[in-house]
């Protein structure tokens, strides 16, 4: 392969890191191959980007995303070609669905090989679009730093998205003219003044109304403002089931979420007449579909607003709202230091776990649950806990939490995360831990270990399939044989232990917390 670095000119794969590194891309996640090896040298001759591996495009799709939630900035992935696209779409998913900002460079065939059907021969924007917001193929070494440029730019446009830019290896390795400026993101949308007045005119004439507070909206000082327009209007305040990112704890406002299970789902929101979407572009909707229940779960006679869509200027419009129904003054809710004592009798239970988290949580910790059923208690029970951030499955593909703490912690070298993973979802992504111990990174990895996929055994009456026989008992349990996550997290470098009885949990618990670097406990728990 030719490289024009030797004649003194700057090939396409430099001019395209020198442009990501002026546009503010500091962080690659990284899985490449033979088509990607020009960028992987550039990367490694130009300062200013740390490179990352993960052994699996899920897990570099995945760590993108929390790098992407804590910093609002996008991280680069490096990504080889159409299937190595594919690996990486799940957790893609996630991503889109959290808007978070990310740019993916992905490899392909040199263009004058791309006619002959070689081996990885895909329709690589085919892939991308599903699960991106932007998709470009760079046509030549001349062309791609500008791309770059623009890549970054449609990252950073609205709420966040996801920027897919497809790099054929002669683009990358012929000469270029060198890098590009960066290009200006554009402001996010000022929502209009009629929709504003229309939310107040809601908000003056009933009582019977509520506020969906979404996306950007659950940082601190959006939900601290939308409680000021909710003490003052007596409406009520609550966040979809699924979240990027919410900013919560002791001297922060609090927020509950709406339930996953539609029946709760569907009577926590039966009061109300009258809703106003901020930050989410429509009402709430079930995860999926059950026979004989609704799609929505708010009641068929609530009048929708929608004050602000995710890519919106939330907070200005939050603010001229307070205005209008005279709340600019009114005292934000703001949560209490609530002092957990530990459990001391009783078994591991979702209950007990999340008193010991309560109790436990360091101040500006980053939690990510994915604990699915046997986390269900965690989130209530933290409310008053030292101030922290709380990630979530937003798409819903499970596999995410591994991935999402490693880039989280990445982001945040200075901040405790603390996974809380089921099962059945880590083995989606368990090489993270791999990377987890390579790049040291200051994570406390909690499997919940019930040898099964538990949430579909409540899927399967939900859906009224019953009486399931030994077929179907076999595609939900985990076992024969039952996983050793101690011995799969040692194996990837990370420590491990088991807690059999609450005092171990404990005990555990506090030695993952207090110590630097990656830690792994597996702990049994029945749902």
């Amino acid at each position: 392969m030719p490289d024009t670095q030797g004649a003194g000119q700057m090939n396409g794969a430099e001019s395209l890191v020198r442009t990501l590194v002026a546009s503010g891309v500091d962080t690659c996640f990284a899985n490449p191959g033979t088509s990607e090896m020009h960028f992987v040298a550039a990367l490694d001759r130009v300062p200013g980007v740390r490179c990352i591996l993960g052994l699996f495009e899920g897990v570099v799709s995945g760590a993108a995303d929390g790098y992407g939630r804590m910093t609002d900035r996008p991280a680069a992935t490096l990504l080889h070609l159409g299937p190595g696209l594919g690996n990486a779409l799940a957790n893609l998913h996630n991503a889109k669905k959290a808007r978070t900002p990310m740019v993916n460079v992905v490899g392909d065939h040199a263009t004058h090989h791309a006619g002959y059907d070689a081996p990885l021969s895909s329709d690589v924007e085919g892939v991308a679009r599903p699960m991106s917001h932007w998709v470009r193929t760079s046509p030549d070494a001349q062309r791609i730093a500008a791309d770059g440029a623009q890549a970054v730019a449609e990252s950073l446009t609205g709420a966040g998205r996801i920027a897919t830019l497809i790099l054929p290896a002669d683009t990358a390795w012929n000469p270029s003219n060198g890098p590009a400026a960066p290009v200006a993101i554009p402001p996010k949308p000022r929502v209009p003044e009629e929709a504003v007045e229309i939310a107040a005119n809601i908000l003056r004439q009933n009582d019977d109304t509520v506020i969906i507070l979404a996306g950007k909206g659950l940082r601190a000082r959006t939900i601290g403002l939308t409680s000021r327009i909710a003490a003052r209007t007596g409406a009520a305040m609550l966040a979809p089931t699924s979240n990027a990112r919410v900013e919560r704890g002791a001297g922060r406002t609090p927020i509950k979420r709406i339930f996953y299970a539609v029946d709760a789902a569907l009577e926590q929101l039966s009061p109300y007449r009258n809703a106003i979407l901020v930050g989410v572009d429509e009402p709430p909707v079930a995860f999926f579909a059950y026979p004989g229940k609704p799609s929505l779960t708010l009641p068929p006679t609530c009048t929708v607003h929608r004050l602000a869509g995710v890519d919106d200027d939330l907070a200005d419009a939050l603010e001229r709202l307070a205005v209008m129904v005279d709340a600019a003054d009114t005292e934000p809710v703001v949560q209490d230091r609530v002092i957990t004592g530990l459990p001391h009798e009783g078994g591991i239970t979702p209950e007990t776990i999340a008193q010991t988290v309560a109790a436990l949580l360091p101040e500006n910790a980053i939690i990510v649950d994915e604990g699915i059923s046997c986390s269900r208690a965690l989130y209530a029970a933290t409310a008053g806990a030292p101030a922290h951030d709380w990630l979530a499955l937003t798409g819903g593909s499970i596999g995410i939490g591994m991935p999402l703490a490693a880039g989280a912690a990445v982001a945040c070298p200075d901040r405790k995360v603390v996974n809380f993973q089921a099962d059945g979802s880590g083995l989606y992504t368990a090489q993270a831990l791999w990377t987890q111990a390579r790049e040291q990174l200051d994570i406390l990895t909690v499997v919940f270990a019930n040898n099964a996929y538990a949430s579909l055994d409540v899927e399967l009456a939900n859906v009224g399939a019953i009486n399931p026989g030994r077929t179907a008992r076999d595609m939900l349990e985990l076992d024969r044989p039952v996983i050793d996550w101690v011995s799969l997290a040692k194996g990837y470098g990370v420590p491990g232990a088991r807690a059999q009885t609450l005092d171990q949990l404990i005990t555990l618990m506090r030695e993952g917390l207090a110590r630097k670097g990656p830690m792994l406990i597996e702990v049994p728990c029945e749902a």
